[in-house]
């Protein structure tokens, strides 16, 4: 999908989607009162508690806080989301949220990464140079070597962004001083690849490598493919007009053509938008457009690692906010569905790209968690929440929404009644936003939905009880 946005556009573009998905479900705790603390003095409050909260968790002489997000409920209580570092260095799979009462005493914290931080030693055997030089091999071996169904084969290697960087990886429990290198490529299918490689600083042996490049798989007016007609703010330099709004972070829009595909890209905060098959079937339908935003929102919040269960989770965050903002918007031209890109037929046959009520009919999702889930490609791990988030809607069984036929199945076969759209929003906005973290599994999505819906609803609530009913059905137990 090729359409890209300037660095503030898409900031303010996912703080826009953000409000947007809180006034679809009718959101009151994110909505402070006209006495409570703005924005910017929430974020100033996380920063000044950041020594207190360190000491209340214990965390060692070495160990500081960074903040990275603030959410202050309209009781006073807050949620402080903060990075950690280790002896100055950036700590991978370090991210906490510290949950404070109006008072500022510590309720409780939710951690990627449990225990001591401390490695073995600071000091690497192998310089910053060598340590890219190594990861730049590792994705080297990789050319022509399609990932999975999912993914296109690496065509070539540009070589690492810059100096590899020194942090603490934590992230498998055993901390260790480790490289962090970003190399860069491009795919068979046109699309760049930037892979984030963790290496250990004494070996240089591969800790961990992502795909930083997140794909779907898939004041004048236009015409929008499946929108209508639009007005746009466009930029008159005097002699033609740009398509380039100032009134929204500057963003921007450029053509590429004869791409099938569009993703996100964090290091720019933007999005690409291919024009599709022939130039002809682009890739901007809402639920997608909603989905790589949404990737923006996952990176400012929870931060999901896309790799392994957090990567599912994070991919399925952005179908379920994908799909919520087309239900919002309600297009005539884009019946509100629980489909996904099911107008773009990137597959060629008509087919959506993934169905969240029984997502293995795409033929590689996942139904229901299982151990070995993890391994699947993030598109098909994907399936297991947007599985459970339909349960969670709608409920089980079979029924017709806006014309559209669903038939959910559960695990175990027992019925699962839904609580709506609006309630299941808030629910995983809130979730997402304050107890998630980096590292967050299926395991940890249920906890994390079910102290959400305790907040919002209270302990043992029907919607409390639906949501345990909902995981259940998708075997999270």
């Amino acid at each position: 999908m090729k359409r890209k946005l300037a660095v503030g556009a898409v900031l303010s573009a996912s703080a826009l989607l953000a409000g947007a998905i809180q006034v679809s479900a009718g959101l009151a705790y994110a909505a402070p009162n006209p006495t409570a603390l703005g924005r910017a003095d929430q974020l100033a409050l996380a920063a000044a508690q950041a020594p207190a909260a360190a000491k209340a968790l214990g965390l060692g002489a070495q160990e500081k806080l960074v903040v990275k997000d603030a959410v202050v409920d309209a009781d006073g209580t807050r949620h402080f989301r903060y990075e950690r570092t280790y002896g100055g260095l950036p700590v991978l799979g370090g991210d906490l949220v510290v949950h404070q009462a109006a008072n500022g005493k510590v309720k409780s914290s939710d951690k990627a990464a449990s225990g001591s931080l401390a490695p073995a030693s600071l000091s690497p055997k192998l310089s910053a140079g060598q340590a890219a030089s190594k990861a730049t091999g590792a994705v080297q071996a990789t050319v022509g070597i399609s990932k999975d169904a999912d993914e296109a084969a690496l065509t070539s290697v540009s070589g690492a962004s810059g100096d590899a960087q020194l942090v603490i990886w934590a992230a498998d429990g055993a901390p260790r001083l480790a490289y962090r290198t970003t190399v860069e490529g491009v795919r068979a299918d046109g699309t760049p690849s930037r892979q984030l490689l963790v290496t250990d600083a004494d070996s240089g042996a591969v800790l961990s490598s992502h795909e930083e490049i997140q794909t779907s798989n898939a004041t004048g007016s236009g015409n929008g493919v499946f929108v209508g007609s639009v007005s746009l703010t466009t930029n008159y330099t005097g002699s033609a007009y740009q398509l380039k709004d100032a009134t929204r972070g500057g963003q921007y829009t450029t053509t590429g053509s004869n791409y099938v595909n569009a993703f996100w890209d964090d290091s720019c905060f933007c999005m690409t938008y291919g024009d599709g098959a022939s130039n002809t079937h682009p890739l901007t339908e809402l639920d997608v457009s909603g989905h790589e935003m949404s990737h923006g929102v996952t990176s400012n919040t929870a931060g999901l690692n896309y790799s392994g269960e957090s990567g599912g989770l994070n991919e399925a965050t952005s179908d379920i906010f994908g799909t919520l903002v087309e239900f919002y918007a309600n297009l005539p031209k884009d019946n509100p569905d629980y489909l996904i890109g099911e107008l773009i037929n990137i597959n060629g046959n008509g087919t959506p790209l993934r169905y969240m009520d029984k997502p293995s009919k795409d033929g590689a999702s996942a139904d229901y968690w299982s151990s070995t889930v993890g391994n699947k490609d993030v598109h098909y791990s994907s399936g297991v929440a947007n599985h459970f988030f339909y349960l969670l809607a709608e409920g089980s069984g079979a029924k017709t929404v806006n014309g559209v036929s669903y038939n959910s199945p559960t695990y175990n076969g027992a019925a699962v009644t839904g609580v709506g759209r609006a309630k299941a929003a808030q629910i995983w906005y809130r979730a997402l936003t304050v107890y998630m973290t980096s590292s967050t599994n299926y395991k940890g999505a249920r906890t994390a939905t079910l102290n959400a819906a305790k907040d919002l609803y209270g302990s043992g609530s029907a919607e409390y009880n639906a949501v345990a009913a909902a995981w259940t059905g998708v075997n999270v137990n």
